[in-house]
Formats: structure tokens, sequence, C-alpha cells
């Protein structure tokens, strides 16, 4: 009896050292995943992600302001900053854009 005792004993040591183990094996998977080079430089998660978020700058000189629009929209649209925008249109409230209203952006 006192030789079961031992062998559970030691089995269950035993179980909680591999699960340990497969602990960290696991951690040490997923930090080699996390998008670092050798060097700590962070590579892009998607390059074609973060292709689609550069838009070219439009080459249009004026913006027909659609219903919806808000200066933040307009400039992600044309790809010219809303202080730019600002900067071009003095007069512009940009609490108050209407429709059909033409923008500068150039």
């Amino acid at each position: 009896m006192e030789e079961k005792k031992k062998n559970s004993q030691i089995a269950r040591l035993l179980a909680a050292i591999a699960l340990v183990g497969a602990v960290l094996i696991l951690i040490v998977v997923i930090s080699g995943n996390s998008g670092s080079d050798d060097k700590g430089n962070t590579k892009k998660a998607n390059p074609a992600k973060q292709q689609a978020k550069k838009k070219p700058k439009t080459t249009a000189k004026t913006y027909e302001v659609k219903e919806g629009d808000t200066l933040t929209t307009i400039a992600h649209k044309t790809g010219v900053s809303v202080q730019r925008i600002e900067a071009l249109n003095p007069d512009l409230d940009p609490q108050a854009l209407q429709v059909g209203q033409e923008l500068k952006l150039r």
C-alpha cells in the first residue's frame, strides 16, 4: 500500500512539472511570434493593411461637400489635412458644412 502511495505522489509531482513546462513552452512560442525581429525592431503586422491606409493626395483643386461629410471625413477622402482645408477656406465654419458647398483643396 505504501508503494502505491509513493507512486501516486511521484505521478502527481511529474504531472505538475509537465504542466509548468508546457506553460513555459507556450510563453516562449507566443513571445517569439510577437512581431519583433532579432534587433528588437517591430515588424508591420499586415503590410497590405498599412498600404490601404495611405491614400495619395488628391489632384483635385476643390471638393464638393456631400451629405454627412465632416472636415475629418473630407480630409480622409482627399488626403488633405483638416488644418490645410481650414487654411485654404478661412471663411469656412466646420460645424455648418452645407451639401454642395465647394471647398478649396489646393
